[in-house]
């Protein structure tokens, strides 16, 4: 049984537009003519579709809601693709109904339902099919993801005002550069009167970023691309980058303290379930999104299979030696590894939501003072030729 979109006409003359399950796309037809229904397209529904990090917490929360009421995956999809108010998920859920019935795993299936879909929550997903337990699982995740939202819009309104201070500085700061300081040099040009360095200064400036501005602007964009696909496409140098990136001031702290917070929730989660220490290593390190954790976590896996403790593996990835180790110790001399866990990934969420918070308060003005700052050099490089020139003429 495969699932179909279809695009067609009703009884009544309408557009009519939906998903229905058939063998093949001539008994598709045939099932919607049945219900007075003309298919004018038909075509497969499995196809990746982009998701937004809301929509795809919604379909976590709808999906663990129907699993711990004891439907079958199948079912369940199912259950969601025939929701009303779930038609922007219908697709990725038909896809997703489509390759389970077909025998592939969740993980996989989420995989290729949508390109959105990140290697953290890929990692959280087949850790909660081999534990056993994905309902409460993929409660936790879509927690996890509605809690990344929020803290995703409350950056978006504290940049709202900073970004608009900085545009509207920088649109003044480019109508003072060409066309006042350009009025003002052909004032003084009939007078014999020195220019100020300022205003020489700005005036180049504003020659040099006439001429080389918009092919900076090409060629920063070009750059991002290439780093963007040699990231995605080369496993090495996203790891060389990655521990550029740990150690980088002020980024690598906030960084760090994400991969925390994801590696610890993981771990607990897996242990809570029944899944062996050795293979909820790995699966906790790919849940943290760092390629370079999910490498050193595979190696430490291996120290532990042979008889290495659970703290001094992790002490030998930096990115959790110096936040996660001294938790992860407590709780094996005090037996209560998965209690300590939850507890070390709740502080290490509140640290990273103060980072966050305590990062926007000092980003705000340091930007506001930058652009304020340009301003005022643009203005003064236009006032001090007045000035000049009005001392020129004036009467003595």
């Amino acid at each position: 049984m495969r699932t179909f979109e279809y695009r067609g006409f009703g009884a009544d003359g309408h557009h009519a537009r939906g998903l229905v399950d058939a063998l093949s796309a001539k008994e598709a037809r045939d099932k919607l003519a049945r219900t007075g229904i003309f298919a004018e397209k038909l075509w497969p529904a499995r196809r990746p579709l982009r998701c937004s990090t809301e929509q795809r917490a919604t379909l976590y929360r709808e999906l663990s809601s129907l699993l711990a009421a004891g439907l079958p995956l199948a079912k369940a999809l199912d259950a969601i693709v025939s929701a009303p108010d779930l038609n922007a998920l219908a697709l990725v859920a038909a896809g997703m109904r489509d390759d389970i019935r077909e025998g592939k795993s969740l993980a996989d299936s989420m995989a290729g339902a949508s390109p959105s879909v990140t290697e953290f929550e890929l990692a959280i997903i087949e850790a909660a099919e081999r534990s056993g337990a994905l309902a409460p699982m993929l409660d936790e995740l879509a927690s996890f993801l509605e809690e990344q939202t929020v803290l995703k819009d409350r950056v978006q309104n504290a940049l709202i005002y900073p970004v608009f201070v900085v545009t509207l500085g920088i649109c003044a700061g480019i109508v003072m550069l060409g066309l006042l300081l350009p009025r003002t040099r052909a004032l003084m040009s009939g007078i014999n009167i020195s220019e100020p360095a300022l205003t020489r200064f700005m005036r180049g400036l504003g020659a040099f970023l006439g001429r080389w501005g918009a092919p900076f602007i090409l060629l920063l964009s070009a750059f991002a691309v290439w780093l963007a696909r040699r990231l995605r496409l080369d496993p090495e140098f996203r790891v060389r980058c990655e521990r550029h990136l740990f150690m980088a001031p002020w980024i690598g702290r906030g960084y760090t303290l994400l991969i925390n917070v994801r590696f610890a929730s993981t771990l607990s989660v897996l242990l809570r379930g029944g899944v062996g220490l050795v293979e909820a290593i790995p699966l906790a390190g790919r849940a943290t999104g760092s390629r370079w954790v999910a490498i050193l976590a595979r190696r430490e896996a291996e120290s532990v299979r042979h008889g290495s403790r659970l703290s001094d593996a992790i002490r030998r990835i930096p990115p959790l030696a110096e936040q996660l180790s001294g938790w992860i110790q407590t709780g094996e001399a005090g037996g209560e590894m998965t209690r300590l866990l939850d507890a070390a990934s709740a502080r290490h969420r509140q640290h990273w939501e103060r980072f966050v918070s305590r990062s926007l308060s000092v980003l705000e003005p340091i930007l506001i003072l930058l652009i304020g700052g340009f301003v005022l050099l643009v203005t003064l490089s236009v006032l001090l030729p007045l000035l000049s020139l009005s001392q020129a003429v004036a009467p003595r």
